[in-house]
């Protein structure tokens, strides 16, 4: 059993490297605008891309805090044809899609094309505590990306309609999840910030922000959110999870890897993910002892953590389990998000 395990690893590994190999090196970024019908608005929409030499250089997630990762904007894509990605980021200071240029750059290194929308209101200078709460939209942003990424003149031609996943981290799990399946509870999520027992930055923010929950509009949150086009779902450190309604995950049919940070009985309720991964029939479930739910940030700049403390942020957003640097963290969530996205929509190839 070992010889195999082994075998199989050393063959998805050398497959990930000659797609690599045939994708190139260089990696493309691109804005284009989705109309959604949900929002009113035109969807901001960051693609990530396999290129040809070209393009602008770009550094993109630089900030006081975190380090970049380069691209080149505009560069021309490459020839051929790519399965995609819907990526989701989360809210807060990860709330722009830039945020998680770490992993959505080396996945289309990888031969993925990644299409992350801005999901309005959940970060960034226009991050408002009520938008953040209608969980329900952000699955529908995606949907409003795959719809338009298929019609786009830049991207149409060079995707493979059939064979597009889905990847969410911290509330863009929560996204993945949804889109995949799962429905949000209305009750559970009206009584989420009755106390700071499940998250206490996020409902400090919703409760200085003069955000009542339990006065919303929650009815839509409990809708069907799922996409049929979606073939795969990952999710990282999804949250909230226990706002999620139990009985609709025995409804998804498709494939789910659920990646917690944490070491198992200290990873936070609303983001322990265990009992989610037992619920859904076609669903792996790990875990990444020593990484933290802050891992997801971009590597922290020198210092950073000294801005972090002056500036009162509250949250360590660069302390991560102990141990390994967060470079390493980031180098095997990128290596489990490649391999189960090349198994799950390259495997037919």
């Amino acid at each position: 059993m070992k010889f195999w395990t082994m075998l199989c690893t050393i063959l998805v590994s050398t497959m990930l490297m000659l797609n690599a190999s045939i994708a190139g090196d260089t990696v493309g970024v691109r804005q284009f605008a989705a109309p959604s019908k949900e929002r009113g608005i035109d969807l901001d929409v960051t693609v990530w891309y396999p290129a040809q030499p070209g393009g602008e250089p770009a550094n993109l997630g630089d900030s006081e805090l975190f380090v970049g990762t380069s691209a080149m904007r505009d560069a021309p894509i490459s020839d051929g044809k790519f399965p995609l990605i819907l990526l989701s980021h989360g809210a807060g200071l990860a709330g722009t899609p830039q945020a998680l240029s770490w992993i959505a750059t080396p996945l289309a290194r990888q031969g993925f094309v990644v299409a992350a929308p801005t999901h309005p209101g959940n970060g960034g200078k226009n991050g408002s505590a009520a938008e953040t709460m209608k969980l329900w939209l952000r699955p529908a942003d995606l949907t409003a990306t795959l719809d338009a990424i298929g019609k786009d003149g830049f991207f149409g031609d060079h995707l493979e309609q059939s064979k597009v996943g889905v990847l969410g981290l911290s509330m863009g799990g929560n996204t993945a999840l949804a889109i995949a399946g799962a429905r949000v509870d209305p009750k559970r999520l009206a009584a989420y910030c009755d106390t700071d027992a499940l998250n206490a930055s996020l409902c400090q923010w919703v409760r200085q922000s003069g955000v009542d929950l339990h006065a919303m509009d929650l009815r839509p949150a409990g809708r069907d959110n799922s996409d049929q086009r979606i073939r795969f779902a990952m999710a990282i450190d999804p949250a909230p999870v226990d706002v999620l309604d139990l009985k609709s995950f025995a409804g998804i049919s498709i494939p789910v890897a659920i990646v917690n940070l944490g070491r198992p009985g200290k990873i936070p309720a609303t983001t322990d993910a265990s009992g989610i991964a037992k619920a859904v029939s076609n669903a792996s479930y790990a875990t990444i002892k020593d990484a933290s739910h802050y891992s997801m940030f971009g590597a922290c700049k020198p210092g950073a953590a000294a801005i972090i403390v002056s500036e009162e942020i509250g949250d360590p957003l660069c302390d991560d389990g102990g141990g390994r640097s967060r470079g390493e963290i980031h180098a095997q969530l990128i290596d489990m998000a490649a391999v189960a996205f090349d198994r799950a929509l390259k495997a037919e190839r």
